[in-house]
This record gives structure tokens, C-alpha cells and sequence, in this order.
């Protein structure tokens, strides 16, 4: 690809990520979240728990699941799902490591391990998934989050299965990773991409004929 050609790529990459974050009506700005959420709602008590804090993280199990430093009901620890992606799972107990969950896990660890992040919850998610895991945006020191660089680096997926405050915007960063070939979109295979991810791709494969 020539500079034009990259020049011309990335400013209309640029262009489509300002316009999916126009078009998300159903934005929720993370600071803002617990004003929108009535602290009535099931979630009440994670927001009012979680919502704005700042807590270490003590561990990385894979991209887009962590550990903080606080303690949820009985357990010790917190477990934590980042919002709206999907990382390659390391396969961890009988399950296969799935391709690029190195690199994504490795990326995750060095940005937010052992760091004081801030936790957002979301409206539109809500705040557990079916495992009772916590569901929220990572805010890391530098102010970026952790779920949006995973994305624009091509270490995640924009997990299209659940509605969120980002959901437009997500898929952008997605596709604007797989425009530019970064990280796992240089070389990932279907096969080798989330089933859920295979089950929509056939789908719509199926649909263009």
C-alpha cells in the first residue's frame, strides 16, 4: 500500500469512528453512567459499589478477563468482563488457547496489572454477566481504556451479541483494525475466530448468495 493509499485509508477510518460515535443515540458516557442508571434497578448495588472507583488489578486471566483487588460476596477478589469485546481465550482447563490469545493477554497485562483503574458499569449491558462476572469499561492511568486499545490494536473482537453504550463505536475500532491488518486481522483464519464469530460470518455468506 502506498502513503497515498495509507494517508487516504486512515482518514476515512477516522471519518467512519466520528460517525459511529454520532449514530450510538444509546451513548453512555462512563462518567455520566450512574446518572442515567436509577440506583433502584438490580444493578444499584454495583453501581454504587463499583461505579467511579479506583481499584488495583491482581490479575489477567486472558484480554478481556481480570481480577480486582476487591471483594464480591464471598470471594475475595472481583472478577471482571470487559465490555463489548471479545479476546482470544488462553484455554485455560480443558479448553483449547485460541489463536492470538497470547499476544492479547500479554497486552492486557502490561497495560492494566498491579495498576490503580478506574471502573466504569454501563446501562444498556448491565453490570453482571450469566458467569457473575462484573461487567464494565477499564479505564487505565493514561485516562485510555483498556477494552478500546485491545480493540484498535487487533488483539479483540467487537462482541456484537449484547447491546452497549459503545456499540457503534466498537465496531468501528474493529474494522478499522482489520482495514490497517493489525494485530490478529494480518493473518486470522475463520476457523480460528470465536464460534459465535464463525456462526455470523456463514450467516452472512449464506445471505449474499
Amino acid at each position: 500500500m502506498s502513503r497515498r493509499e495509507r494517508a487516504v485509508l486512515t482518514g476515512i477510518i477516522l471519518v467512519g469512528t466520528a460517525l459511529a460515535i454520532w449514530l450510538d443515540r444509546g451513548f453512555v458516557n462512563p462518567r455520566w453512567a450512574s446518572l442515567l442508571a436509577p440506583r433502584e434497578q438490580a444493578s444499584g448495588d454495583d453501581q454504587t459499589r463499583y461505579h467511579g472507583r479506583r481499584l488495583s488489578v491482581v490479575r489477567v486471566v486472558d484480554g478481556d478477563t481480570l481480577h480486582l483487588g476487591i471483594s464480591d460476596s464471598a470471594d475475595p477478589i472481583t472478577k471482571v468482563r470487559l465490555i463489548g469485546i471479545d479476546a482470544p481465550e488462553m484455554g485455560w482447563g480443558n479448553t483449547e488457547r485460541m489463536y492470538y490469545a497470547e499476544e492479547a493477554t500479554a497486552f492486557a497485562t502490561q497495560s492494566s496489572l498491579g495498576q490503580q483503574v478506574t471502573v466504569y458499569l454501563d446501562q444498556q449491558a448491565g453490570s453482571r454477566d450469566r458467569y457473575d462476572r462484573l461487567l464494565a469499561y477499564i479505564q487505565l492511568p493514561d485516562g485510555k481504556f483498556l477494552n478500546e486499545e485491545l480493540l484498535s490494536e487487533g488483539l479483540a473482537y467487537a462482541d456484537v451479541r449484547f447491546k452497549h453504550g459503545y456499540f457503534q463505536k466498537y465496531r468501528q475500532l474493529e474494522a478499522s483494525a482489520r482495514a490497517l491488518k493489525k494485530g490478529l486481522w494480518a493473518h486470522v483464519q475463520p476457523e480460528q475466530m470465536p464460534a459465535w464469530r464463525q456462526r455470523r460470518q456463514t450467516g452472512a455468506a449464506a445471505d449474499a448468495e
